[in-house]
């Protein structure tokens, strides 16, 4: 299908990026890779408008180690991020999602920022910032992970409010992510994330509900020397799973379990 009818601008600043918003209203929204957006409104499902491109804002594209921080501007992509000595070095397990973002033109053009304003729960990137503590850098504010994704494509962004960057924890300990689908550059049925940090473990769910999910019962577990079978067990305590056509609730529940003591296991071991 075509789109509907909408105006384009094209940004030269944050500055007039957010200016745009403000001018052109709730309505408007704004392009950076537009793999999430473009086809939503090539469906009618969204439509928007007006479209702020933003790909020109070469000051959203960076990648800096800092006071202990991992920074990256909203407009990095996925393939920058995969291959970045500096991610590698400080947090290893985000460059190994990146690698595992859909296909070579997703990776080439998408960009962490669009990932997190457009908050899907099937998304890999907010299950390692909600595990970690990362924060959301807007042009106003900076909004914990555990704050910033709310419900299904819901976050606390104003529509006249720009994501300019993403802060993590560096963690360069043992980890691992798992995505369970059905084809190679398939979204997630399920994923599973551990990460060690100072001598203990963090663990995340992706599309196990409306939102990323920490799993906060198999941490304590596992801090508390359960084995990392029965700690695994906890993975689908108060999970509320939606169902579809690849997996029931109970299924993704069974997965939950499943994959993340595989992550920690193969954490473990390297």
């Amino acid at each position: 299908m075509i789109p509907a009818a909408f105006e384009y601008a094209r940004a030269g600043s944050v500055q007039e990026a957010a200016s745009l918003l403000q001018k052109h209203g709730e309505d408007a929204k704004v392009l950076a890779g537009g793999h999430s957006l473009i086809p939503l409104m090539r469906l009618r499902l969204a439509q928007p408008s007006a479209l702020i491109d933003i790909n020109g804002l070469k000051e959203l594209d960076y990648i800096h180690v800092e006071g202990g921080r991992l920074r990256l501007g909203a407009l990095t992509r996925h393939v920058t991020i995969q291959h970045s000595a500096e991610v590698r070095q400080n947090l290893p397990l985000l460059a190994d999602i990146a690698s595992e973002v859909g296909d070579n033109q997703v990776r080439n053009m998408g960009t962490i920022g669009g990932v997190f304003a457009h908050a899907d729960s099937a998304g890999d990137y907010p299950t390692l910032a909600l595990m970690l503590d990362a924060e959301v850098v807007t042009d106003r504010r900076r909004i914990p992970a555990r704050e910033f994704f709310q419900d299904l494509f819901t976050t606390p962004l104003e529509a006249d409010e720009l994501v300019c960057e993403v802060s993590f924890p560096v963690a360069p300990g043992s980890h691992r992510y798992i995505k369970f689908r059905r084809r190679l550059f398939d979204w997630a049925i399920v994923g599973a994330g551990a990460q060690q940090v100072d001598g203990g473990w963090r663990v995340g769910l992706t599309n196990c509900g409306p939102t990323p999910v920490r799993c906060t019962a198999v941490e304590r577990a596992l801090s508390e020397g359960a084995s990392v079978a029965d700690a695994a067990e906890r993975a689908a305590d108060g999970l509320s799973p939606s169902g579809d056509l690849r997996a029931s609730p109970e299924y993704k529940k069974h997965l939950a379990t499943v994959l993340v003591r595989r992550a920690v296991e193969q954490a473990q071991t390297g």
